[in-house]
């Protein structure tokens, strides 16, 4: 008999954790980070609802935070098994792991500063450099459609899910007494027809089905209108000698957003300012994206083979060092700036944006989700006030929100993609990653207009019997 118990992701879009136990062994499907609120966060991500000790194998669907960035701490804590992963979500996790340790110390050094002052104990980080190393020494990686056995009963198989480099839907082939089931995991799925990554594979017929519903009930724009409305917002805030600011996350929405840049850099659409990627971490990424050509489209791996560069052009500069980061602020020219993170919950954007957020020739332009109860949702429920790093700020600049450059599939999309399944052989679908509206939405959809008579939407601790 195999179970699954869900631990995140449940309810919500972040911290991704889900607990497959079968033949005596447990299984993690990711182990990601909470965000939001952030005394919220601290909370939930300071433990675990079981012994880390117990978990004999991880497999990561992908290496972006809220799905991965548990993982030192589940070390730190006991777990010593092999974490499974495409090649390319290692390379990823290996400057994302590390990155996110030394987010974690540089907090707790700040809060133990606080503290010191109530004369309060010191606040330890959820993790350090040492024990991100730790995790990444755990990593065996496999390539897209290829099989291996995770456990004595178990075999695992990776297939592209077009979200983010590297990113994988799992497959697992379950053996037991009565016979074997087929289970899915979508991680994080993305979107058909975008740039730079190869679209969501369809992988067969399955049992059960886990399935993100991040956007189970809202609807992208087509292509060709994103592109206009991007030209049109730097076309706007140019000539009124402003300047954009964009919230990213460093891995895949900063790629595709320079990918973009550069399309209407290349058709003469893009106004003559210069554009800044100010983030160590993109810049890093970036560099991976440009070894990994076995996850693109066919016409971006051909640039990457014959050298033409889709993540650099003329105007376009990285930038690492703080002191160049904090002179873009000092400057008061027109330009883009594209920082991480994309929710506004940490790194150089908090920086720009109080900078920013208090001229109205400025624009902040929204290009992706936004977990409740964070910066990044305030801007885009266009709250009058916000608060960025302890201060209060008046929101004058325009801000612009286009979910059309998210890597998630919205609703018809993700409808599409699970309408390939036999409805007579998938007998659970399990919705997660998603909140409460779009879950409910997606619920509807699933039945309604695909025909399937058994989901489920898990609360945090929920067991299934498969």
């Amino acid at each position: 008999m195999a179970t699954l118990t869900f631990y995140g992701a449940a309810h919500t879009v972040t911290g991704s954790c889900h607990l497959l136990e079968a033949d005596g062994k447990r299984i993690m499907l990711d182990c990601g980070l909470f965000q939001g609120r952030r005394e919220e966060s601290a909370i939930k991500n300071q433990s675990f609802p079981f012994d880390p000790k117990d978990i004999d194998v991880l497999i990561l669907s992908h290496a972006h935070i809220d799905h991965s960035g548990k993982l030192p701490m589940l070390v730190k804590h006991g777990f010593s098994g092999t974490v499974y992963s495409t090649h390319a979500t290692r390379d990823l996790a290996n400057i994302m792991l590390l990155d996110s340790a030394h987010i974690q110390m540089k907090d707790a050094q700040f809060m133990t500063k606080k503290h010191a002052k109530r004369g309060l104990p010191p606040v330890e980080a959820l993790y350090t450099s040492e024990d991100a190393m730790a995790a990444l020494e755990l990593f065996q990686t496999i390539g897209y459609r290829k099989t291996i056995p995770v456990t004595a009963a178990v075999d695992l198989t990776f297939y592209d899910a077009g979200h983010i480099l590297g990113s994988a839907i799992v497959v697992l082939d379950i053996r037991g007494s009565g016979g074997s089931t087929r289970l899915c995991f979508t991680g994080d799925l993305g979107r058909p027809n975008r740039p730079i990554l190869r679209d969501p594979e369809l992988i067969g017929d399955v049992d059960a089905l886990i399935t993100e519903s991040t956007y189970g009930g809202r609807f992208h724009v087509d292509d060709l209108t994103a592109l206009d409305r991007l030209e049109d917002i730097l076309k706007r805030t140019t000539a009124r000698g402003g300047r954009v600011i964009v919230p990213a996350f460093s891995v895949g929405r900063t790629q595709e957003l320079v990918y973009d840049l550069h399309q209407l850099q290349k058709h003469g659409r893009l106004p003559d300012i210069p554009i800044y990627v100010d983030s160590p971490l993109s810049a890093n990424a970036t560099e991976i994206f440009r070894i990994h050509p076995e996850c693109m489209d066919p016409d971006v791996r051909e640039d990457l083979l014959t050298r033409k560069d889709p993540f650099g052009f003329q105007k376009l500069h990285y930038i690492t060092a703080v002191e160049d980061s904090k002179a873009l602020n000092a400057s008061r020219q027109p330009m883009v700036i594209i920082s991480s993170s994309g929710m506004c919950e940490a790194g150089r954007i908090l920086h720009h944006l109080a900078n920013n957020i208090e001229n109205p020739r400025n624009t902040i332009l929204i290009t992706g989700y936004n977990a409740e109860h964070t910066l990044g949702r305030r801007l885009v429920e266009k709250q009058p006030v916000v608060n960025i790093l302890g201060d209060e700020y008046t929101v004058k600049a325009e801000v612009q929100v286009m979910n059309s450059l998210s890597a998630h599939a919205d609703r018809t999309e993700l409808l599409s993609w699970i309408g390939q399944f036999d409805r007579a052989r998938l007998q659970n679908i399990y919705l997660v990653h998603g909140d409460e509206d779009q879950l409910k939405k997606m619920d509807q959809g699933v039945r309604e207009e695909l025909g399937f008579s058994v989901t489920h939407t898990p609360a945090i601790g929920d067991r299934f019997t498969l």
